[in-house]
C-alpha cells in the first residue's frame, strides 16, 4: 500500500491539458475522477514504476454512480493532481470487489 495521507489534501489540481485529457482519451470527467476519492473503498498503492521525478500514486475507486475507475496522479502542495484516469480492467475490478463489503 501507498505510504500517503490523503486526509491533508485539500483540494484537486487541475490545469488545462489534463481537465479534458482524460475525456478525450477515456471519456471520464474531471467530476468522476474526483468522486473516486470520496466513495468506499478506496484503493490507494504506489507507481513506483512512473515515480522517477515525483511520487505518483494509483487509486482503485468508484463515482458516484458506481463508476469503477483506476486513477493515477501525484500530490503537489496539498492537493491532489490527476496525471489519468481510465475505467478498471476486468482485474482490476476483481481486486477492487475483494475490498468490498
Amino acid at each position: 500500500m501507498a505510504n500517503i495521507d490523503l486526509s491533508k489534501c485539500t483540494g484537486f489540481d487541475w490545469d488545462d491539458g489534463n481537465f479534458d485529457k482524460n475525456w478525450s482519451s477515456h471519456k471520464v470527467t474531471p467530476f468522476e475522477c474526483e468522486q473516486a476519492f470520496f466513495n468506499q473503498p478506496l484503493i490507494v498503492d504506489s507507481d513506483e514504476t512512473h515515480s522517477e521525478k515525483e511520487s505518483r500514486f494509483l487509486v482503485l475507486g468508484q463515482t458516484d454512480m458506481s463508476r469503477k475507475l483506476f486513477v493515477v496522479f501525484t500530490v503537489r502542495k496539498h492537493l491532489i493532481r490527476v496525471i489519468s484516469a481510465r475505467d478498471m480492467t476486468r482485474k482490476e475490478k476483481e481486486v477492487y470487489a475483494s475490498h468490498e463489503n
